[in-house]
């Protein structure tokens, strides 16, 4: 059949969404003139809208609560010939179903897309050896997409090009003279942390002259990285000033960001400057499976199994990577050439 409206469905959290954007780019390459839209959430839109690769942004939390029958009127009404579940949802997947959307792609492994879908990829992701940005792409085979996709590849695909302006107040936060390093010490709970304290040790360790130090995250992440803003008052405080767009387009303006595995750090690889990720060796949350894929980005993990850490919140390994091995690579990265 004549594909010519897509949908890439997606509606879990900002990384994800991030390391699904390769997906648009790789079907746009397949199919120049056909129309992507982007089914996700309220907080993922911004994203959406800054990618060159989507035509349009379809909200799941407008749809939602809808009866099925309006839900599936409004998926009908945007013309979709074939919809991709990239995310796994039931309710997505039947609304999909009753829309009459004639390809409907899901994988194997999930039993609502064999009543659902009916094209089914056989895909595992829990104990995969790929990582996530390679096996939504596997999605794509039936569309004539290919079965494996370098992460240096899937880095040029992002299409992260229509981003929004910055006030002049904001862009005159950064300096042309140091190196702008965004440190994001929270992750809402979504990953293992490196810890607070450990952060402002880094601080600490990083001279004033070179580097020019940002600290982002929510509001009510500002309030819990009050000891650190209070320790070191030269550092700028970003928490809660930005709406997602802005934090986007200052990222790219930025020099390098450090968190651990979060929505800003796959930002910043996708935007491709220095990012870096500290991770714990734990499954499925390890860097083989979840690392940024950008030509600037790097991981720092610890070796070993982390098996006492694996039940609990809290992560001894990934507290366990030293400050100074941090600050040894951010030394190279300034000795390196460019900054």
């Amino acid at each position: 059949m004549s594909r010519a409206t897509f949908i890439i469905s997606r509606t879990d959290a900002i990384g994800d969404v991030v390391l699904t954007l390769p997906v648009a780019g790789v079907l746009r390459s397949l199919y120049p003139d056909a129309r992507i839209l982007f089914l996700g959430r309220s907080y993922t839109e911004d994203i959406i809208k800054a990618c060159g690769h989507i035509d349009g942004f379809l909200n799941w939390d407008e749809w939602r609560d809808l009866p099925a029958g309006e839900a599936a009127r409004a998926m009908a009404a945007t013309g979709a010939d074939c919809i991709i579940h990239v995310f796994p949802d039931a309710a997505i997947a039947r609304i999909a179903r009753k829309a009459r959307i004639a390809e409907r792609i899901g994988t194997t492994n999930r039993i609502h897309h064999w009543r659902y879908c009916n094209i089914l990829v056989r895909l595992s992701r829990r104990n995969s050896i790929y990582h996530e940005a390679q096996l939504n792409l596997r999605l794509l085979v039936p569309l004539g997409g290919r079965s494996e996709y370098s992460l240096e590849e899937i880095s040029g695909y992002y299409g992260l090009t229509r981003l929004v302006g910055l006030s002049p107040e904001m862009e005159g936060m950064l300096d042309p003279e140091r190196f702008n390093l965004i440190l994001q010490p929270k992750s809402r709970g979504s990953a293992r942390e490196w810890g607070l304290e450990n952060f402002r040790r880094l601080v600490g360790l990083l001279p004033r002259e070179r580097f020019k130090v940002f600290v982002s995250g929510t509001a009510a992440e500002g309030k819990q990285l009050a000891p650190l803003l209070s320790e070191y008052p030269f550092v700028t405080d970003l928490t809660g000033r930005l709406t997602l767009g802005q934090l986007i387009t200052f990222i790219s303006k930025a020099d390098g960001l450090i968190a651990a595995s979060t929505g800003p750090l796959h930002l910043a690889a996708a935007l491709g400057i220095h990012a870096l990720g500290i991770y714990p060796p734990i499954r499925p949350m390890h860097p083989g499976r979840w690392a940024p894929v950008g030509r600037r980005a790097k991981v720092f993990v610890k070796a070993g199994e982390c098996s006492a850490c694996r039940d609990g919140g809290d992560c001894s390994c990934i507290r366990g990577i030293p400050p100074e091995e941090v600050e040894g690579w951010l030394d190279v990265v300034l000795r390196g050439p460019g900054k």
